[in-house]
């Protein structure tokens, strides 16, 4: 049917994630060696055949691979660190008691994640989520959380990899602002839907526990985990954006910033192990994707970018931009509200998924998380039909010529 062999086994990889969610890892693994043994066999990376166009590809993709293992290392230390604080013990007495408790802390999340990395985001709202409902945690609450800061980012050209990308193509902050009217009435839709869900599953916690103590320098540690993050991401954007192709900056820098307070206050290194293995399966998919043979993408139009949402759910969505940015001709508005909302509606479709599914292993089923986090795939819709009506589709012809020169930052969801 015309279809490359490529695409076929990294198909039947992905569905087989979604059958056996309990052995996700090896799954990814099996998939990702079959597909380069096929390519080194029978095909190419790139154009290149054999071992130098995998040795390529890999120089190519170790950034990325490098500041994606870091984040999610790093980020799952810091979620312990603000949990372990006890700041979330006091959110009783700050959120309403009913179901619009659940409603704010994804407000919050879709805050945060509009200056924060979308997987810190995911685990703070992870962390305060299992706080104030005692550990019962409702998969379609799980995906909303997802979704909530997949969405807080996507307006934003520091919130997301995809939307600093088109900054430092040469889009204007204004047009990726613009992503926002449609990441507003998704969140708004998806957060009543998600926290009457939860509220049903399980109340949230009407009052703190007495005398609580809060840990000062375990908030202090956190906020400096964030700031040398977001420090470390804009100032290189803006004065050396090559610095994020060459080395894995951001990664490094959250690392040294635990490391530097581990003294201070010492992470709980034992959550390493565990979150080591849901970052592997991530590599794992990110490699496979990056194998494909993706050269170009259809016309720009709408149609085309809302299909790219669903896309993203299951295919790494830093190519998908590359791509868009060298063909031109997007409303950058729509791509990237696509690109940054899409791939919340599966569970590995994000970082932000994979990173929180490390905290909820329940939430490793494709199954469950779509019958249960239905309500993100409408929201995308709704979104998206927003972003039609009140704004229009305006594609914007002049970046294609400057992407072209322009660095693919590395990864960094």
């Amino acid at each position: 049917m015309g279809v490359p062999f490529d695409f076929i086994l990294f198909a039947l990889t992905l569905l087989g994630v979604a059958l056996f969610h309990h052995h996700t890892l090896q799954v990814a693994l099996t998939g990702m060696v079959t597909i380069a043994l096929y390519k080194l066999l029978l095909g190419d990376f790139g154009g290149v055949p054999g071992l130098p166009g995998l040795a390529g590809l890999l120089a190519h993709e170790w950034v990325t691979l490098a500041n994606l293992l870091g984040l999610l290392l790093g980020f799952a230390l810091l979620a312990d660190h603000f949990e372990r604080s006890h700041l979330t013990d006091l959110l009783p007495d700050v959120l309403p008691d009913d179901w619009k408790g659940g409603f704010w802390l994804l407000v919050i999340v879709a805050v945060i994640s509009s200056f924060l990395d979308n997987i810190a985001a995911a685990m703070l709202g992870g962390a305060m989520a299992h706080v104030l409902y005692r550990g019962r945690v409702h998969v379609g609450y799980l995906a909303a959380i997802v979704a909530a800061s997949n969405a807080g980012g996507a307006g934003s050209v520091v919130g997301d990899t995809t939307t600093t990308m088109m900054w430092i193509a040469g889009v204007s902050p204004v047009q990726v602002f613009e992503a926002y009217v449609g990441a507003i009435v998704a969140v708004l839709f998806f957060s009543v839907v998600a926290a009457r869900q939860q509220h049903a599953y399980q109340p949230i916690m009407k009052d703190s526990p007495k005398q609580v103590n809060v840990d000062h320098a375990r908030l202090a540690v956190v906020a400096i985990i964030l700031v040398a993050a977001i420090a470390t991401n804009v100032f290189l954007n803006l004065r050396h954006p090559q610095a994020l192709n060459d080395w894995p900056a951001i990664g490094i820098a959250v690392w040294v910033a635990l490391l530097a307070t581990a003294g201070w206050r010492s992470p709980t290194w034992s959550l390493l192990p565990g979150a080591l293995r849901g970052s592997i399966f991530l590599l794992a998919l990110v490699m496979c994707a990056a194998m494909m043979p993706v050269k170009a993408l259809p016309a720009a139009s709408w149609a085309t970018t809302l299909g790219l949402g669903f896309v993203s759910a299951v295919f790494d969505n830093i190519p998908l931009t590359a791509l868009a940015l060298r063909q031109g001709g997007y409303d950058w508005g729509f791509l990237a509200y696509a690109v940054g909302f899409g791939g919340s509606m599966i569970w590995f479709g994000s970082s932000a998924g994979v990173a929180l599914c490390n905290m909820y292993p329940e939430g490793r089923s494709v199954v469950a998380w779509v019958r249960g986090g239905w309500h993100v795939a409408v929201g995308y819709v709704l979104g998206f039909a927003a972003l039609l009506l009140v704004l229009g589709w305006a594609p914007d012809e002049h970046v294609q010529s400057r992407s072209k020169s322009q660095p693919v930052p590395a990864k960094s969801p």
